[in-house]
């Protein structure tokens, strides 16, 4: 007997790392095969499959308002979002936690293997037009191609999660040299016919989680009559970093401000946020997934802006704690919403 279930639990292990690597390649309680770091292996969250949204009609929508808020990292409700963070060495390798998953880690995680797929912040044409929010301008892998292989989505990956400086020495470019002559490499370059050095490859300052300082949502907020509810959908989820100037160390000298870095589309989200667990600091044997968490509003947030005449945000006519207190008001006017149409 004692065999069997010694077979089962190997068995068990060996299909539950298969299956979690088919889904999302995340971190699972079986460091090796055989082992269960626990007393039982967590498949539910891995192995969970998407609960679809209620179809709406758009006759049955009777109240329709557009909301953007902003999820500041900050607050303590929000650090499930937040930890635990993740790191580049020098090399240039990636460290992830070998239990869970931020959600930064969970997103760049899949937006390098081409499951997830931006949108950029900013017009082409026009960077001064920021409505990436709109998801008009996709960044995406090649079909057949990966990350190494696939160079304009890579470029456009350095572009908005990295910051690449050519490595310089006595104040010009530095160059790649022969490692035992110490001669610059020279190669004919292809679209010229010239020979060129071939420059040293570039520091590269990637976003980690630390770095996340809030996530912005877009999302709908609506009445149906069919099921009699008053339901809200996330549309968008953008991360957001300091827009600032670092030291030749990385630390931060001086912040400009906060910008976007790119959109995803939440409803493509969802098939990967499924499968990662999220901390609750109350009971081990109840985790969630990210998926779950957004479902069910476990995070605090504010309103910076909704749908309005002047397509304008509440700071620009708001600041300080008035601009809170808009965004308040704002909460209390679908709350009144809501109980009004229960109210007889």
């Amino acid at each position: 007997m004692k065999k069997i279930l010694s077979s089962f639990l190997i068995l068990s292990s060996f299909t539950l790392v298969n299956a979690q690597n088919e889904i999302n390649g995340g971190p699972v309680n079986i460091p090796a095969e055989g082992v269960i770091d626990g007393i039982y292996i967590q498949e539910h969250i891995p192995t969970k499959r998407l609960v679809p949204y209620e179809f709406v009609r758009e006759a049955d929508v009777m109240f329709q308002k557009r909301i953007w808020r902003s999820i500041d990292m900050r607050e303590k409700i929000n650090h499930a979002m937040y930890y635990p963070m993740d790191e580049f060495l020098g090399n240039g390798d990636w460290v992830k936690n070998t239990t869970r998953w931020s959600l930064w880690t969970v997103i760049r995680h899949h937006i390098m293997k081409g499951d997830l797929v931006m949108y950029d912040h900013e017009n082409p044409i026009n960077p001064d037009l920021r409505d990436g929010d709109l998801f008009k301008y996709p960044i995406q892998l090649a079909p057949g191609k990966s990350y190494d292989t696939d160079t304009t989505f890579k470029d456009n990956v350095l572009r908005l999660i990295a910051k690449v400086t050519p490595k310089m020495e006595n104040g010009v470019p530095a160059v790649k040299r022969d490692p035992v002559s110490g001669d610059p490499i020279i190669v004919k370059n292809p679209k010229t016919g010239i020979d060129e050095e071939v420059p040293e490859d570039p520091d590269i300052r990637w976003v980690i989680s630390e770095d996340i300082v809030e996530y912005r949502l877009k999302e709908d907020w609506f009445f149906d009559k069919e099921r009699s509810q008053f339901d809200v959908r996330i549309l968008g989820l953008a991360p957001v970093v300091y827009d600032a100037e670092r030291d030749a160390k990385g630390e931060i000298t001086t912040i400009k401000g906060k910008k976007i870095l790119f959109w995803l589309y939440f409803p493509h989200c969802r098939f990967v946020f499924v499968n990662y667990n999220v901390y609750n600091p109350k009971n081990d044997a109840q985790w969630m997934s990210f998926d779950d968490l957004f479902q069910k509003r476990q995070f605090n947030s504010t309103i910076y802006k909704q749908s309005n005449t002047f397509d304008r945000t509440i700071d620009t006519y708001k600041s300080g704690i008035d601009a809170l207190y808009e965004s308040q008001k704002i909460t209390e006017e679908f709350r009144n919403f809501e109980h009004d149409l229960w109210h007889f």
